[in-house]
């Protein structure tokens, strides 16, 4: 019988080859030697295995079987170093009942494409050999992952949920004059942009999970729940990610936000109180602006009390006066030319410097406090009529919730009564109810998962706002078996599409472009901050704080000398402070605004307003002086009668 006529793979064919290369060694050795067997040494701790006889020609029979060289039924037959040479292999792909040549390997050349190839270099597998596709099993090009794909007629049997509202994620769709079902919707978008990420390709089909009248069949825990069962081998939809139904199923990663949130009313509450003047600007914005005014206030009367007379006279009307220079910065500019407003002007450089930066804080301070009084006063201000979830279980009003949804539970946990949970099926409902408000027979509020809830307020946005989240869940996912082969590649492939721009345009073509209402800017505080204007006042007061220094710089040069006047060694220094005081209470006469002053009026050469000493009245002081000079008085100045400044 010939060999290759019995159905055997290569191991048989290489068992014969080796059976036939020990026939042509022990004749190769036995022409002119007798084989024998002898017993090995016995030892105390021998085992069976020594008892068994060997050959005494052993060594001899290994050293001619290594040089055994033939052409078996296996290929070519060579030992070197006790392993058996590779020959020639060809590399074919089969694909159920059909097998494609790829390549040959040999050990000469390695991968070649054809066995009379004249390429001589060994090809490594890793690289790109143009030797074609290899096609796996399900038509696919990619390697498969280790599991069993249902290839024989055998689908996925995927369960998708029956909805009433909220039908952007899942629609099922019957037509019985084909009596075909079609299902479409977000989350089908999803999952089929998933299939398509997949290293591999399965067959699947949608079963709706409904009543024989086409209603749903149950809760979507009870949907989840036939996964369990095995009815179903994944269930597809607006399936929420939950601690509870993970212990029957497994959850892939989640392809929308998470959160459970409300949708409550919103209202005009347009401020219509005497005070509304008060709230553009926030309670430390208007303590900082009114310190502010002080503050610059005192600063241009410092720099301006010795040269300019508007900011002279009687205590009281130097204060009034600061205090009107420094606020009125408000409602006009300052200027030299004539108005029908009374205006002081500043003649020092130093307050005009300070004046140009106030007077800059000052207009962004007051335009932006108009535009926001005016937004205040004209714009509608759309506030919740409910902030807090705490806020419906203490008035005891009624509250909707989708029907089927695990929200029902959760509502039951924090303290609703079941007589004040209503349930509803749509937007359109959800909306009718709303708009009668509890009292009427209709709810105060509806609470639902995000995704649903987004989609509801965008439709309504004029009518209702989203507060929450108020609870915290996965989001939605896809729902798979315990320990299923398929979950970890969906789970990577669903992070895939997310992350890319295929999920916005899916939103975009199920939600519409503004399927996400902007947040309302008014159900936040309206009111400006110091935080927007910090850094205008640091400016100011750092500016404030320089004019200051430089002033007091050059006023303490011009008049140290009285200080250091040997007539004034024995003072103290009290005295020589009040002394500095009342010289600056002084005018100064040096300054060209005075100078200007007295050539307009014809006095240039009469000094009626020099004033003497600080000390020469003092009775018994060292620095009184008879008949002469003050000492800090200066030359032009000793030639003229001094008199009391009066004013």
């Amino acid at each position: 019988m010939n060999v290759l006529d019995v159905d055997c793979d290569a191991f048989a064919l290489r068992a014969y080859d080796a059976a036939f290369a020990l026939a042509l060694a022990i004749e190769e050795v036995g022409m002119n030697t007798s084989f024998g067997f002898q017993k090995m040494n016995d030892s105390f701790n021998s085992t069976d295995l020594d008892t068994f006889k060997v050959s005494q020609h052993g060594l001899k029979l290994a050293r001619v079987l290594s040089t055994t060289r033939f052409k078996g039924i296996a290929g070519d037959f060579s030992l070197v170093d006790g392993q058996l040479q590779s020959s020639t292999f060809k590399i074919v792909n089969v694909n159920v009942d059909r097998v494609r040549t790829i390549a040959f390997w040999t050990p000469e050349s390695g991968m070649v494409k054809t066995l009379n190839s004249t390429n001589t270099s060994t090809l490594s597998i890793s690289k790109k050999c143009n030797f074609g596709p290899i096609i796996w099993s399900g038509d696919s090009r990619y390697v498969p992952r280790g599991w069993e794909i249902p290839i024989k007629g055998k689908k996925l049997r995927i369960g998708v949920p029956v909805k009433v509202g909220y039908t952007e994620f899942v629609n099922v769709n019957k037509n019985h004059g084909t009596n075909t079902t079609k299902v479409i919707g977000f989350s089908i978008d999803v999952f089929t942009a998933v299939l398509s990420v997949l290293p591999y390709v399965f067959p699947y089909e949608f079963i709706p999970f409904e009543n024989p009248d086409g209603t749903s069949a149950g809760s979507y825990d009870k949907l989840v729940y036939q996964v369990y069962l095995e009815k179903f081998d994944a269930v597809v939809g607006d399936i929420t990610i939950r601690a509870n139904r993970s212990l029957f199923v497994d959850f892939t990663m989640p392809y929308t936000e998470s959160g459970v949130v409300m949708a409550v009313p919103i209202r005009d509450t347009r401020s219509k109180n005497a005070w509304v003047f008060l709230k553009p600007l926030t309670w430390d914005l208007w303590l900082t602006t009114l310190c502010f005014f002080i503050f610059i206030g005192f600063v241009i009367w410092v720099l301006e009390h010795r040269i300019n007379e508007d900011f002279r006279g009687p205590p009281s009307h130097q204060i009034s006066t600061s205090f009107w220079f420094s606020f009125s910065t408000m409602v006009f500019s300052h200027s030299n030319t004539p108005s029908p407003l009374p205006r002081e002007k500043v003649v020092s450089n130093l307050a005009r410097f300070l004046m140009i930066i106030w007077v800059f804080v000052v207009l962004v301070l007051t335009q932006s406090y108009t535009a926001n009084l005016a937004s205040l006063l004209t714009v509608q201000q759309l506030q919740p009529t409910v902030t807090e979830v705490k806020d419906l279980v203490k008035s005891g009003v009624h509250v909707g919730y989708m029907n089927g949804s695990f929200v029902y539970e959760l509502l039951k946990e924090i303290g609703f009564e079941e007589s004040k949970l209503k349930a509803v099926n749509s937007m359109e409902e959800s909306d009718e109810a709303l708009s009668k408000g509890s009292g009427k027979g209709g709810i105060a509020a509806v609470i639902d998962e995000t995704p649903n809830m987004k989609l509801f307020v965008a439709k309504y946005c004029s009518k209702y706002t989203m507060i929450g989240p108020i609870f915290k869940t996965g989001g939605f996912g896809f729902v798979f078996p315990k320990r299923s082969p398929l979950l970890c590649d969906v789970s990577q492939a669903v992070l895939n599409v997310t992350e890319g721009k295929k999920i916005i345009e899916f939103e975009n073509k199920w939600f519409g472009q503004g399927s996400h209402c902007e947040d309302n800017p008014n159900l936040s505080n309206n009111s400006l901050g110091l935080e927007s204007f910090w850094g205008l006042f640091l400016i100011a007061g750092v500016a404030s704080i320089i004019a200051l220094v430089i002033f007091a710089v050059s006023f303490l040069y011009n008049n140290w000398h009285i200080l250091n006047h040997a007539e004034y060694s024995r003072a103290s220094k009290w005295r020589r402070v009040r002394a500095m005081f009342e010289i600056f209470n002084d005018k100064d006469l040096s300054s060209h605004n005075f100078k200007s002053s007295q050539q307009r009026d014809g006095s240039a050469g009469v000094r009626d307003e020099v004033k003497a000493s600080p000390y020469s009245n003092w009775p018994g002081s060292p620095f009184s002086y008879e008949g002469q000079q003050s000492p800090y008085t200066t030359t032009s100045h000793a030639s003229t009668e001094t008199t009391p400044d009066t004013t």
